[in-house]
């Protein structure tokens, strides 16, 4: 039987989670939380890498961020659509690791996949909870949905210092060498290998200097904090 996870973070594309948030994940992995990654896509659809390529690329980041587990649900790339069985799946991913927090994509990006991995999760998220959905598995009350950035940075409703980890997530995106780095053997020009680490890297120092510390990753949510007091 599979272990239940604390957090559940929903990607289009491995590496999708790791410019968002791999240094929140780190840092929930060394305080002992039970962390893994879920890619919706093999990303066949991709100008850089190839499929094998990507997926050697995610299994290497996920050792480097001591994650609990990394899944693949091989839906089709440029294909994620709000259809039945998508939400199916996703749904039963949330439903085989039962997790008290899940994580997504933020609603609006220049990559339309992005866009449809964020409509997809919180759909699932909801159907998740529905007894009569899927009856023959346990339904699952997610405490949080929460929402990170990819290409396209939002009003951040909380920010997380990840200073302390932040030479983690670089390590764990140079994993993916296919995505970031330009090979000398091809042509191939995309966003990706123009700097791409660079720009990310200065996003989470901008939103460090929001707080004042060298490095922070940001993320929405669309449901209302609950507090005692202030």
């Amino acid at each position: 039987m599979t272990q239940q996870l604390d957090i559940l973070v929903f990607g289009a594309h491995a590496d999708d989670a790791e410019i968002g948030m791999a240094g929140t994940i780190y840092k929930h992995v060394e305080a002992g939380y039970r962390v893994g990654i879920c890619d919706l896509t093999f990303a066949e659809m991709s100008s850089n890498g190839t499929v094998e390529t990507r997926k050697l690329e995610a299994e290497e980041a996920g050792k480097v961020l001591k994650l609990a587990s990394r899944s693949n649900l091989g839906l089709p790339d440029r294909g994620l659509y709000m259809t039945p069985d998508n939400v199916k799946a996703v749904t039963e991913e949330i439903r085989k690791y039962a997790p008290r927090m899940i994580f997504a994509p933020y609603w609006e990006d220049r990559h339309p996949d992005h866009v449809a991995c964020s409509k997809l999760v919180e759909e699932a998220v909801f159907n998740a909870k529905l007894r009569r959905y899927m009856p023959e598995r346990p339904y699952v009350n997610v405490d949080q949905l929460y929402f990170y950035f990819i290409n396209d940075l939002g009003k951040a409703d909380l920010i997380v210092d990840v200073s302390k980890q932040y030479d983690i997530k670089e390590k764990a995106l140079l994993c993916y060498r296919s995505q970031f780095e330009k090979s000398a053997t091809e042509t191939v020009v995309t966003p990706l290998n123009q700097g791409y680490i660079e720009r990310v890297k200065s996003r989470d120092r901008l939103v460090g200097q929001r707080r004042l510390v060298p490095f922070a990753e940001g993320f929405a949510t669309k449901s209302p904090f609950l507090v005692e007091r202030f």
